[in-house]
């Protein structure tokens, strides 16, 4: 059976930066609103509301992001696919962080209207009545 899922848009614009891997955590990364700070060995990700990200940063700007509402047992499968196939399968691509509570897809903010009706035809639910918050 296909999962059904709750959504709701995350308010503001968000970019995601690469910054080195050994950087330290800059104080641009902090703030209200979501954010993620992911180090790798060959990398230091930050999301965050693309304002915050200062001039030479890497970064890819102008993305919107969805939010499930959870938060849901560790050993579900398929939250995350059931969120990205329609999407992709459309020719949209998706940046996923899952949190605790909940999975975040950011969207470029020009695939949001196309995204919310995919994944409402999917079978989600969308909590908001606008497009986005």
């Amino acid at each position: 059976m296909p999962l059904s899922l709750r959504l709701r848009f995350v308010p503001g614009r968000y970019a995601v930066a690469r910054l080195a891997p050994e950087s330290p955590v800059p104080e641009w990364a902090s703030g209200p609103g979501f954010s993620a700070i992911i180090r790798a060995e060959d990398e230091l990700t930050i999301v965050c509301h693309e304002d915050r990200v200062p001039q030479g940063v890497q970064a890819e700007a102008g993305w919107v992001c969805l939010r499930t509402i959870g938060p849901f047992d560790f050993q579900a499968t398929g939250i995350v696919h059931s969120l990205i196939a329609p999407l992709s399968s459309n020719g949209i691509g998706v940046f996923v962080v899952c949190t605790f509570d909940g999975e975040h897809l950011l969207i470029a903010e020009s695939d949001c209207g196309k995204a919310r009706d995919l994944l409402g035809a999917a079978g989600h639910e969308f909590l908001d009545k606008a497009e986005r918050t």
